[in-house]
């Protein structure tokens, strides 16, 4: 059978509901005004964090629009404006605005014949470590090919090398060009079987595989037979 408590137990218990109690109000008193500083700010954090989430959506999709509209413009071949309104894009935004608006203007470069241009805005997208790598390794494409004649062919080996790899998106142009440089350096047999390589890779797009066949076949290395290989 228990045991009614005792008066000293009764005693304890109250002053140790009294002292937390004490020790809660004094807590109250001291702290009570940060606590409440505290969550006000914490409050308009969030709600600002919420508001900043709606402002970038919103922004985000007023750049999509702007940048239809520009493209727009460039379908219907008005270069007057076009420029202008994708050097605005491509100094803020979403990465993928900004980026599609760096290529858009080299293109517009391009057009109006200004392969300097062209070629700084395609450097421009390929050194920038914010943008996402399919990005980057496409303007690394375009700006060797544009500066290929000018570059010694170590530097298009060293450019290429990540690229050229079979299964890689970029292998057939990025092979290419490396197999062009292997050709000047006096690889030939290198280049010839890097050709083949190229025809080889169903990846690849036909184009580009029924031209490395003829390459390779040019530098004594038969690789005609993979464009009538069965597919595995």
């Amino acid at each position: 059978m228990a045991q009614p408590p005792s008066s000293s137990d009764i005693f304890l218990r109250e002053v140790d509901e009294n002292l937390r109690r004490d020790q809660l109000r004094d807590f109250a008193k001291r702290y009570g005004k940060w606590l409440i500083a505290a969550l006000v700010l914490f409050l308009a954090a969030s709600g600002g964090w919420i508001y900043w989430q709606y402002r970038q959506q919103a922004n985000s999709e007023a750049q999509v629009e702007q940048l239809a509209d520009t493209y727009q413009d460039l379908g219907t071949r008005n270069l007057t404006t076009a420029p202008k309104k994708l050097d605005e894009l491509s100094q803020g935004g979403s990465e993928a605005v900004r980026a599609s608006a760096l290529f858009a203007r080299a293109a517009v470069a391009v057009e109006q014949n200004d392969l300097k241009l062209a070629t700084s805005k395609y450097r421009e997208i390929a050194s920038d470590d914010a943008l996402p790598k399919p990005y980057r390794d496409l303007a690394l494409i375009r700006q060797t090919t544009m500066e290929f004649d000018s570059l010694k062919p170590d530097e298009v080996v060293r450019r290429m090398g990540p690229l050229t790899k079979p299964g890689n998106s970029w292998f057939g142009s990025a092979g290419e060009m490396t197999a062009a440089a292997l050709v000047k350096q006096g690889k030939k047999a290198e280049a010839g079987r890097l050709y083949a390589a190229i025809a080889k890779d169903k990846t690849v797009p036909d184009a580009i595989r029924a031209r490395s066949v003829q390459l390779a076949g040019s530098l004594g290395v038969d690789a005609s037979w993979v464009l009538d290989a069965p597919a595995q």
